[in-house]
């Protein structure tokens, strides 16, 4: 069982314990306790366990954010910390957010007090509240062994579905898709115990290939359906049978038909527990041949027939912006990378490529310093170390349709990052920091400081977040092995020199691919030619990276360096800091993402990163919000700005329409948020400190 709730008498009361991402919760309570409670299946909320007490009084020694639901679960309030609030004598839910998802069915007046640190829940009279607790399951719950044949790998794919808690529109939340199993490669099949093997009455016949397989596997899990070979393709519902035998490859077709059912689904759910206005409901209702009140209410086959009923091209505007789209090799060795897509509902497509029109040219030192380690000793000369030939790089066949293209195939990606499944199995073990962020900056030429300066800066300047930075300069190749291998870094910034073959440190290059292993999370390697470097970083321990492809300007490096610590530093995922640089700060394209391009450092002061586009007109000035996706607030969450006079909640990740705004309004808004923004193409920071200014 994920979650397991066990009496405790210091304090007295229960702990919850999740069992999966290794949390645990205390709740202070007098009185007696029943584990023989209601079934998880009859709670009001997807729960994995259930348990009773009859006391008058709840304790939590932590801050969680508390919800107010009628008896049906309709929300009908949120509340903050300094808060107090009065719950009526009838039943209710107080539904508390934290590591462990938790809700406390009360049916008798009381008082809520959310504190600075703690939240007191008292009740007038002593009464039976019953508690339902879920895991937000961001750690697989164990892992599907199959041998390497079709067959087997089908039905391992087929088990994935397994972490979804619901198949109500609600699992368009991310909190309700958990991650699922682990697939390896082994010689016989074997499911744990833990995992349980989807029993709905919805079934995907795929061709008996891996490619199909993989392809299929998003909409799959999305749709909690079972797998079956055959040679023609069929999404099979006691309902309807839908053809996936059409003109387009079979890759496209699935991937329409998981944005059709996502953005649809976004939408019913708007007439369910949480309800509120999204912007892509407002405008998309009208165009809609149902009711989405009557379609929140139907079974998820019913559903879907309706929503086959709308034409893509009318959805297809409102549709949020895909995080990943994962290029996979056809081979059953990739079996082992879904569950990791899978859990981004990233969208699968072949290795598919072609040569790159311009491969990487490595830069001159005529146009300047150049962070190569031949320019160390002289600067008058073309760099001589080796380029990749043009055959080592490739171009995916689709490069538009996701903020990241993951490519896992062979040779070096344009237009994408070079993906590792060591990236993300690296951080399955991996536990959030207990005091603080470990940031490692070594600086190995002192003619690049000036970055190491900025970046000393940049790091340091949210007070909310506990930054601990360590400078090194000029260290020798013995002293950056210890730091890499032993340092327990969160982020390692290089400012420096490299080949393929080594970073450059004070008395030799260090080749990371002759370390053991490196205790690391994030870097950036901003050398020239760092990409092996960075790919071997992966490969030892870290979760994921930037590197570069060729030569860089040191003067180029420098912006990227500190546009991509600033990035970072506000909570941004990799892809996310990656793109914005490129779009708005002039980074050049010889920076990729090696790894997982979803990692971060840090988190947001709220809700999902994003960045604010503006655009001056006569007399406003046109607003509008591009948000990002994190490990955190994943694909499907609902984000808006704090604008008081626009209405932008959306799906993110994704882009709102632009809204008239008075300079007056915006002041203000900068006042009390830091978030980036964009005018006229141009990339400002905003620190929260007065009105800024737009040219």
């Amino acid at each position: 069982m994920t979650i397991a709730f066990t009496e405790t008498t210091d304090p007295t009361g229960i702990e919850v314990y999740d069992s999966i991402e290794q949390r645990r919760l205390q709740i202070g309570a007098s009185g007696t306790v029943s584990f023989d409670s209601i079934d998880p299946e009859q709670f009001c909320f997807p729960v994995d366990r259930t348990c009773r007490l009859e006391t008058d009084a709840l304790s939590f020694s932590q801050l969680y954010s508390v919800t107010v639901h009628d008896e049906t679960g309709r929300t009908e309030a949120n509340f903050d910390a300094g808060e107090t609030t009065r719950l009526e004598d009838r039943p209710q839910f107080v539904g508390l957010s934290g590591p462990i998802k938790l809700y406390c069915r009360i049916d008798a007046a009381g008082t809520i007090d959310i504190g600075l640190t703690s939240i007191q829940i008292s009740t007038d009279r002593e009464t039976a509240i019953e508690l339902g607790a879920r895991s937000p399951h961001d750690q697989p719950v164990g892992t599907i062994t199959t041998p390497p044949d079709i067959e087997s790998v089908m039905e391992a794919v087929a088990a994935l579905p397994s972490a979804l808690k619901t198949d109500t529109a609600e699992r368009t939340w991310p909190t309700l898709r958990g991650h699922p199993p682990l697939i390896e490669l082994g010689d016989r099949f074997d499911v744990p115990d833990a995992v349980d093997l989807p029993d709905g009455d919805i079934a995907l016949t795929v061709p008996p290939e891996f490619s199909s397989l993989y392809q299929a596997a998003p909409l799959a899990f999305f749709l909690g359906a079972t797998i079956r070979p055959g040679s023609e393709p069929l999404l099979e519902t006691p309902q309807f049978d839908h053809s996936l035998s059409t003109d387009r490859p079979f890759e496209d077709e699935i991937a329409t038909l998981l944005k059709r059912f996502f953005l649809l689904d976004c939408l019913t759910r708007t007439e369910g527990v949480f309800q509120y206005e999204l912007i892509e409901r407002t405008a998309l209702e009208d165009d809609l041949p149902f009711d989405l009140a009557e379609t929140y209410d139907l079974s998820l086959p019913r559903r879907l027939e309706r929503y086959l009923e709308v034409p893509f091209e009318t959805i297809e505007p409102y549709i949020p912006r895909w995080p990943l789209t994962a290029h996979v090799p056809s081979t059953p060795e990739s079996a082992t990378l879904l569950p990791f897509i899978v859990n981004e509902l990233g969208i699968v497509r072949d290795t598919s490529g072609r040569p790159p029109e311009t491969p990487p040219q490595p830069a001159t030192a005529s146009s300047g310093l150049v962070r190569s380690t031949s320019t160390v000793r002289s600067t008058t000369v073309r760099s001589t170390s080796s380029l990749q030939d043009e055959s080592a790089f490739v171009v995916p066949s689709v490069t538009d349709e996701s903020v990241e293209h993951a490519w896992f195939g062979d040779a070096i990606p344009q237009q994408a990052s070079k993906a590792t499944l060591e990236a993300y199995q690296n951080q399955l073990d991996h536990r959030e920091p207990e005091e603080s962020i470990e940031i490692l900056l070594v600086c190995n030429d002192a003619r690049m400081i000036g970055e190491h300066d900025l970046l000393d800066e940049t790091y340091g300047n949210r007070d909310l977040l506990p930054f601990e930075i360590h400078s090194e300069f000029g260290i020798d190749t013995t002293r950056l092995a210890t730091l890499l291998s032993d340092g327990g870094y969160d982020f390692f910034h290089y400012i420096g020199h490299a080949t393929e073959d080594g970073i450059r440190c004070s008395d030799d290059d260090l080749d990371v691919r002759t370390l053991e292993s490196v205790d690391l999370g994030v870097f950036f390697l901003n050398a020239c030619r760092s990409y092996e470097q960075g790919l071997a970083l992966t490969r030892r321990g870290a979760f994921g990276g930037v590197s570069t492809y060729a030569d860089v300007i040191n003067e180029n490096a420098v912006t990227a360096g500190q546009t991509m610590a600033r990035l970072l530093n506000r909570g941004f995922p990799l892809r996310g800091a990656l793109e914005i640089a490129r779009t708005n700060a002039g980074l050049s394209d010889q920076y990729l993402i090696v790894g997982d391009g979803s990692t971060d450092i840090a988190q947001t002061d709220g809700g999902a990163p994003a960045i604010i586009e503006l655009e001056r007109t006569d007399d406003e000035i046109d607003f509008a919000l591009r948000s990002y996706s994190t490990k955190e607030f994943k694909l499907g969450t609902a984000t808006e700005s704090t604008l008081h006079t626009v209405n932008d909640r959306h799906l993110s990740p994704g882009r709102t329409p632009s809204s008239e705004v008075t300079r007056e309004s915006l002041d203000e808004y900068f006042t009390w948020t830091e978030l980036p923004f964009v005018v006229d193409g141009e990339l400002h920071w905003n620190d929260g400190i007065g009105p800024v200014t737009l040219s």
